[in-house]
């Protein structure tokens, strides 16, 4: 590009299309307005000024400013050259730019902000600076392991992507290496080392960068900052070449990109900015609400208009995902959109309790299976989950229904490179056999995988904060707990035995898979929408994330869950465990987010209870039966009881409590015999829960061992006599044998419960 040539983004291809090639290109500027929504046409027609469009999941946002664009272009009163649309990923922009052509305004630039920025600094490079323009490092890591070293800290690969992602988090805020640890404390950010450390390294890093001559991502922004505030005749340049400015997903603007954005605009007003509060949910990457909220006030005259009706999703749905904005708090909160679908009423979103997370995937596989056999394509379906470790149990569930499946966003659980990694040291271990120092002291298998996965960064307590670090000790936590599973299954299991059966489970899922379920994380997903989506592992400690500590965090795990339920076109599951693993302690809580939502559900900590909004019901396993009879109050301090397990135990989880140890023994001594001779597992004779209840209730009769949740008239018949028995201090017969069971005929079906993953 010479000097002489007018300064432009576009690429070759973009004004030369021939309208021949689209056939529904509209013929005149009119044509382009039929089939908008009253809103929709406001924000097309709206050319002028600043304009601010608030819109809601589903509501046709890009539908709206791509028609405004090539409405302006049509009627003559914006140049396809003078229009910069600017979104935050490469396929947003690129979809945006596909409908831009197919409505005849294809000269138009719709780029990333990135991308935008550094065609400028190429091209301005020369004239503001001399010279070539330094080298863009694409990947950082390399550079910030020499800075670490320079510092003489050790990081490893993990800690590196997360002190990676602190600086790059520091650059898009506009921190200097000095300011990174007041930065830190001011945004309660939780650092993955001492503040101080990073700072340093951070510093280091920057030094780096000048000693050799390269620039980074993040400086290709601050460099074009610099630029067009020092030079002023670049800046008359840039604004004389763009005069109108669009910018999708508004929210997710940084400091830094707002910056940019300014400079870009001058003095001028001619921007249109799209976006909804409620979907802020990249704010560790620095982006924030804050430029959406203020738009008003920074631009008093601004024409503001709301995008409410959903196209997307059915009204159940959409009825749900008001109903979780509306206990939100906030600021976010205070701006939310009340969405108003426009489709045709679906089924209601089913909430299902499960006894432990086997069983959850094991019914979330089944469930897709039944879809698919009813004509829903596999690609039109989604299980959405909190953290990527989370997939394994899902990947494994879907291999056994014969479904195939793709993963977004994250390797598949085996390709992972720390659980390769964990594999070959496992792969060693049961080599070495008896001769492994690491095993010296190690008894049982789980204690031997315990033994091993030390090495590699697996701990007892899960390190504090997200990112690279906490990923890495998700996936090392889930292979433990698939070697506990494993072993409570086969307990003569040796250390081989779990390397063949992690190579069968890796071997069964690296079947290529082009036409599957979509399995992703929830942040993963946005942007996305499926014609079915699952909810998975909705408790807290993930939903909210263990880490999200003070109430804005808390919010942002919120919107996330927001974001995931309106993916959904039309069928919608929400599912959580009572329990890790089968026969487990059912200590688990639903999600308080979806307190008030659920039927039979109050808002927690709230006045009173909240009828939920849907109609339909919560199908749970054993650990849980429906009460039919007014609020459950806890038998301590009278408080309304919303949580399953508080539910069972007739108490809050923080009152006190009355167990008598001994008898919670003999109990669970007692339904160890009894599971062994029906050959099921202990859990479906009672779960840890009921047991626990008995055993603080120490029921006298049959009428006061039916009240206590999860003791059935069925229960009572077959058990009944002997837990009675037991909280009486009596001495029991010995079970009958495996033979008089089996004549009884087979054991009922537990609803929500599933035979344990790792048998096949």
């Amino acid at each position: 590009m010479t000097a002489a040539t007018p300064f432009s983004l576009s690429t070759p291809s973009a004004s030369s299309t021939s309208s021949s090639l689209f056939p529904q290109i509209p013929d005149s500027a009119d044509a382009v307005l039929e089939g908008l929504d009253p809103e929709q046409r406001e924000v097309a027609t709206a050319l002028h000024g600043p304009v601010c469009v608030l819109a809601g999941a589903g509501t046709g946002k890009t539908r709206a400013i791509t028609h405004r664009i090539a409405y302006g272009v049509r009627a003559g009163m914006l140049q396809p050259g003078s229009v910069l649309a600017v979104t935050f990923t490469a396929r947003a922009a690129g979809e945006m730019r596909g409908r831009l052509r197919q409505l005849g305004a294809g000269g138009v630039q719709a780029r990333t902000f990135h991308s935008a920025a550094l065609r400028q600094l190429h091209y301005f490079w020369p004239r503001a600076v001399g010279g070539e323009m330094p080298r863009l490092v694409e990947r950082k890591v390399q550079l910030v392991a020499e800075a670490a070293a320079r510092c003489r800290l050790r990081l490893d690969r993990n800690e590196l992507r997360d002190v990676t992602g602190e600086i790059e988090w520091a650059k898009v805020t506009q921190t200097v290496p000095a300011d990174y640890p007041a930065a830190v404390a001011k945004s309660s950010r939780e650092a993955p080392r001492d503040p101080a450390e990073i700072g340093q390294v951070y510093g280091m890093y920057e030094q780096l960068k000048r000693d050799r001559g390269v620039i980074d991502f993040e400086d290709v922004l601050l460099l074009t900052v610099g630029i067009l505030q020092d030079r002023h005749d670049i800046a008359d340049h840039v604004r004389n070449q763009y005069q109108h400015f669009v910018v999708d997903e508004y929210q997710d603007v940084s400091p830094l990109q707002q910056r940019l954005l300014d400079l870009w605009l001058g003095d001028r007003d001619n921007l249109c900015v799209v976006g909804d509060a409620s979907q802020t949910i990249y704010s560790f990457t620095g982006a924030t609400p804050d430029h959406l909220l203020n738009f008003r006030t920074r631009h008093p005259g601004a024409t503001v208009v709301k995008l409410i009706r959903d196209y997307r999703s059915t009204p159940q749905v959409v009825h749900l995902a008001n109903g979780l904005l509306s206990q939100a708090r906030g600021r976010a909160a205070e701006h939310r959109l009340e969405l108003v679908s426009q489709r045709g009423p679906g089924p209601e979103p089913v909430y299902t309790e499960y006894a432990d997370e086997p069983a959850e995937a094991e019914g979330t596989a089944r469930r897709i299976r039944e879809l698919i056999d009813s004509g829903v394509p596999a690609s039109e379906i989604a299980v959405l989950y909190r953290v990527n470790a989370q997939s394994e149990v899902y990947e494994q569930a879907l291999a056994d229904k014969n479904v195939a499946y793709q993963l977004r966003g994250a390797e598949r659980f085996f390709e992972r490179p720390e659980v390769r990694e964990a594999g070959i040291a496992l792969r060693g271990a049961a080599r070495a056999g008896g001769n492994d120092a690491l095993l010296d002291d190690a008894v049982g298998l789980p204690s031997q995988v315990r033994a091993v996965l030390g090495t590699k960064g697996w701990t007892a307590q899960a390190p504090s904060g997200s990112g690279a670090v906490r990923d890495r000790w998700e996936s090392l936590a889930a292979l433990v707990r698939l070697a506990e599973d494993f072993s409570r299954v086969k307990p003569t299991a040796t250390l081989g035995d779990l390397v063949g059966e992690l190579d069968e489970r890796a071997n069964a899922q690296h079947a290529p898979t082009v036409e599957g379920v979509t399995l992703a994380s929830l942040h993963a997903a946005k942007g996305l929408e499926w014609d079915a989506v699952f909810l998975v592992g909705l408790t807290e400690g993930m939903m909210p994330i263990t880490y999200a500590k003070t109430d804005e965090q808390v919010e942002e795990e919120r919107r996330l869950l927001y974001v995931g339920v309106t993916r959904a076109r039309l069928h919608l599951g929400l599912s959580w465990a009572l329990a890790r693993s089968p026969g487990g302690r059912a200590g688990r809580r639903a999600s308080r987010f979806l307190s008030g939502l659920r039927p039979g559900s109050a808002v927690r900590g709230g006045p009173g209870t909240v009828p939920a909004p849907g109609r339909g019901g919560i199908e749970r396993g054993p650990a849980v039966k429906r009460r039919k009879h007014g609020p459950v109050l806890c038998r301590v301090c009278g408080r309304t009881l919303t949580d399953a397990g508080d539910i069972k135990l007739m108490r809050c989880d923080g009152c006190p409590s009355d167990l008598d140890e001994a008898l919670y023994e003999r109990l669970r001594d007692w339904r160890a015999e009894q599971a062994k001779t029906i050959g099921q597992p202990a859990y479906c004779v009672f779960t840890d829960k009921t047991l626990m209840a008995i055993a603080e209730a120490v029921p006298r009769g049959e009428s006061e061992l039916s009240a206590i949740a999860g003791v059935g008239m069925r229960k009572i018949g077959k058990y009944g006599a002997d837990v009675l028995a037991l909280c009486a201090g009596e001495e029991l017969a010995p079970p009958a044998a495996a033979g008089d069971a089996a004549a009884e005929g087979p054991a009922e079906p537990v609803a929500g419960v599933a035979e344990n993953s790792l048998e096949k």
